[in-house]
């Protein structure tokens, strides 16, 4: 019996990577994954899943649009009778050095990382707190809160918002029985981390990859899977005396205190 069983979980960001592995995971420990993403592909992922024998649906959504996320959650329940889940995981990051940047690329940021995270939890928590409980899991990141690199200006901001955000709601929710926690990964192989790796190093992407995971304790870059693990755990009944908690999963990679020592 998995640790999800009989619950039902949205999961946004769900057509590919971080958002992608979670789904995978939480089909697996027996939930049923209400799956959403803005483009096309999130609805083959739920196919696949269901192909696979998994209890999964899914629907297109722009978690900048309330209305959007309104209609989400009513789709949950009208597919499940019941929303026990919510996972935040849709976000960009786009590398723009700040004196390049302009206000749409930090807009973009704001809107989707932040906004669509607040939409999200807007339009769910009425109905977790009629039902007597829930929990939240939002991806944060280590980076703004921890750590940073050139041209994450934005992103930074946003992903260390959202620490602010975890807090703030959990707090203010503890005694509806929601939960909120977030999670904080470092470098996890997915396409953005490709595309990161393509705009650093163009001529040698693979370099970059090999580079970043030589820097990390750890040896190697974590796997979307790997986050969905720990996003399952937040979510399920097994970690029903945590809120408000940040965890990070990053290999060790923000432990170094330099790069050179100990080499």
């Amino acid at each position: 019996m998995g640790k999800l069983e009989g619950k039902t979980a949205i999961i946004t960001g769900a057509s590919h990577g971080i958002g992608l592995g979670i789904a995978k995971v939480f089909a697996q420990e027996g939930a049923n994954v209400v799956l959403a993403a803005r483009g096309e592909a999130v609805l083959d992922v739920a196919s696949e899943l269901s192909t696979q024998g998994y209890s999964a649906v899914a629907m297109r959504c722009d978690v900048t649009d309330e209305a959007a996320c309104a209609e989400l959650v009513e789709f949950a329940l009208d597919t499940y009778e019941s929303l026990d889940v919510l996972d935040c995981n849709a976000g960009i990051c786009k590398l723009v050095s700040f004196l390049d940047g302009d206000s749409a690329w930090r807009d973009a940021h704001i809107d989707i990382n932040i906004k669509g995270v607040w939409n999200m939890c807007k339009a769910a928590l009425p109905v977790m707190v009629k039902a007597g409980g829930g929990s939240i899991v939002i991806t944060s990141s280590v980076t703004g809160d921890m750590v940073a690199d050139p041209g994450e200006v934005a992103y930074a901001t946003t992903k260390a918002a959202l620490i602010g955000f975890t807090k703030s709601l959990a707090r203010e929710v503890a005694c509806n029985n929601v939960r909120v926690n977030c999670i904080c990964p470092g470098v996890i192989k997915t396409p953005l981390i490709d595309n990161m790796a393509q705009i650093s190093d163009p001529e040698d992407p693979k370099r970059a990859l090999t580079a970043i995971a030589n820097s990390i304790p750890m040896g190697r870059l974590g796997t979307p899977e790997e986050c969905g693990k720990l996003c399952a755990f937040l979510a399920s009944d097994e970690a029903s005396y945590l809120t408000g908690t940040q965890v990070s999963i990053d290999g060790g990679s923000t432990l170094p205190e330099t790069v050179a020592f100990g080499q």
